[in-house]
């Protein structure tokens, strides 16, 4: 396809309204920014105001399979604006995996912070990134989650000075999962293989023994004198060593990070409601409600429980969500939480009277008024 073709089907995309034209627009714009003869022009300061924009205000509403089709093209472009590639970084994990383990755009900076506000899948995703620098492995050993431990155990290309991976082997006499890919590490010294020896298995001592020249007689007299103190902490820390891929509240929070970063780019929509809901995210619809009203949070999520649909459609009205499309918000909230709010059929005609002509402030005024007696009661 020529570029003047391109540039007229790019228009015609452009100029609908339609979900899945807005779909497709939002990948030939990133096939069209990858080009080789335009690529080098994305870095300038505006292009990448304009890209930021446009991209943004396309991938809030995007379907998920879109989002993990996106995440795979923008991976390795080094011209993709910094707030989008944060925000898929941000996304499910299997959307955000590409963007974590191959974008140049992500800097030490952005990787220390999934670490702190991301979710444990998203942390072991950064510990295996490759070419990890020593900022990044630094803060994975200072908060010490076994499971990411694990995986930059498994990281040959990352960082790791001699004293982290003193370190690393220290924390493999808790961390039996630690065991297995330091033996193997390139960077594992002889001092170190004889501290690790005493923790592992047989069929890794004879590894370490055959790949340091240790003396087994001597390490096996040590190993024999701290048997009972080894099993005690086997026993104690296999269990340990799985990982936890759900914290309680985790994603909650990750989630109101996401939530933020959206609204402060000014690209938290009505329609990202309905995404949420779609791909079964009630905490995520809840708090983006919340934020697009300026509600309280505990009141959204008081209204969600409630026997009063009328209230949550007062919401929706609150912040633009036009009438025919509360039905299907009303069945898709029901039927991810519990079949609240309840009211049955009666419930769901009366919440539509809440799309009276009235406006946006004046509905958001009632319902917070309704949210604050409900509370109370």
């Amino acid at each position: 396809m020529s570029l003047a073709m391109s540039s007229e089907s790019l228009l015609d995309l452009a100029k609908s309204r339609q979900p899945a034209d807005r779909e497709r627009l939002l990948l030939a714009i990133a096939d069209l920014c990858d080009a080789p003869h335009v690529g080098a022009a994305m870095k300038s300061p505006s292009i990448q105001g304009l890209l930021s924009s446009i991209f943004m205000s396309l991938v809030v509403e995007a379907e998920r399979d879109i989002r993990h089709r996106l995440s795979q093209k923008l991976a390795a472009a080094d011209w993709a604006p910094n707030a989008l590639v944060n925000v898929l970084a941000l996304d499910d994990i299997e959307i955000a995996r590409p963007i974590i383990s191959q974008s140049p755009v992500l800097r030490d900076l952005d990787l220390v912070r999934l670490l702190v506000e991301a979710t444990i899948e998203h942390q072991i995703e950064v510990a295996r990134r490759p070419n990890l620098s020593s900022t990044v492995v630094s803060a994975i050993l200072e908060q010490a989650e076994p499971a990411v431990l694990t995986a930059l155990a498994g990281n040959t290309s990352a960082e790791l000075s001699p004293r982290e991976m003193e370190e690393l082997v220290e924390a493999s006499r808790q961390i039996a999962a630690l065991r297995t890919p330091l033996s193997q590490h390139p960077k594992l010294t002889g001092q170190l293989a004889k501290r690790l020896y005493l923790w592992v298995g047989l069929a890794l001592r004879q590894g370490l023994a055959d790949r340091f020249r240790l003396d087994v007689t001597i390490l096996d007299e040590a190993l024999a004198a701290s048997l009972n103190e080894a099993h005690v902490g086997i026993a104690h820390l296999n269990s340990e060593a799985l990982p936890r891929m759900t914290r309680e509240g985790e994603r909650e929070a990750m989630e109101r990070r996401l939530i933020d970063k959206l609204h402060a780019a000014g690209q938290l929509r009505p329609g990202y409601l309905i995404r949420a809901l779609r791909e079964g995210r009630l905490g995520l619809f809840a708090g983006a409600l919340a934020v697009l009203g300026r509600f309280d949070a505990a009141q959204v999520q008081a209204t969600l429980d409630s026997d009063r649909p009328e209230l949550l459609a007062l919401a929706c009205a609150a912040v633009g969500i036009d009438r025919s499309v509360f039905p299907d918000i009303l069945t898709m909230t029901r039927k991810l939480n519990n079949g609240r709010p309840g009211g049955g059929a009666e419930g769901a005609r009366k919440a539509s009277v809440a799309f009276a002509p009235v406006s946006p402030e004046v509905a958001g005024a009632a319902f917070r008024q309704a949210a604050r007696a409900l509370s109370v009661v």
